[in-house]
């Protein structure tokens, strides 16, 4: 095994060009040969060849077996593409920052008077039209356009007191 290890593990390298999967191979060449030495036969050569033969033989076997995997990774390069693809969903910590300046925002629009509260709710949050808030609310345009207006100013005012910047 000494004499013999560099040699056969060389050959399983040049094989794989893998060297995790070279010293894998190279330690299969070595059982094999442990296992099956009562097969050797001087007339059919040195031993060094007979050894090659084993490594040959087991690197072809290697092969057949991984071919199919083989067959799979050249999938799976294409695969990466398709997995770094940005998601249209958030990132989680999108999600979580999103989370909490909604609890944020909530908490600040208690804060508001309740007619201001209404406007600024139902223009930015519901995304009603302003002859829709004017219906619900049952007061003149002007009026709705004047809270809502109002009530962005103070809501931005309590966000910021709160430590909420507009990024």
């Amino acid at each position: 095994m000494r004499r013999n290890s560099r040699r056969i593990f060389n050959i399983c390298y040049r094989f794989t060009g893998n060297r995790t999967e070279a010293e894998d191979l190279s330690q299969e060449v070595f059982l094999r040969v442990y296992r099956t030495v009562g097969s050797y036969r001087s007339a059919y050569g040195g031993f060094a060849t007979w050894m090659t033969s084993v490594t040959r033989n087991l690197l072809i076997d290697h092969y057949r077996r991984t071919k199919r995997d083989r067959i799979t990774d050249s999938l799976d390069d294409s695969m990466p593409v398709v997995e770094n693809k940005a998601s249209s969903a958030r990132r989680p910590d999108e999600q979580a920052l999103l989370g909490e300046l909604s609890s944020q925002v909530q908490s600040a629009l208690t804060k508001l008077s309740p007619e201001l509260r209404e406007a600024v709710v139902l223009r930015d949050l519901q995304q009603l039209d302003y002859s829709e808030i004017q219906t619900v609310l049952s007061v003149p345009e002007g009026t709705v356009k004047s809270r809502i207006n109002r009530g962005r100013i103070e809501l931005a005012r309590i966000l910021q007191q709160m430590g909420v910047r507009p990024s």
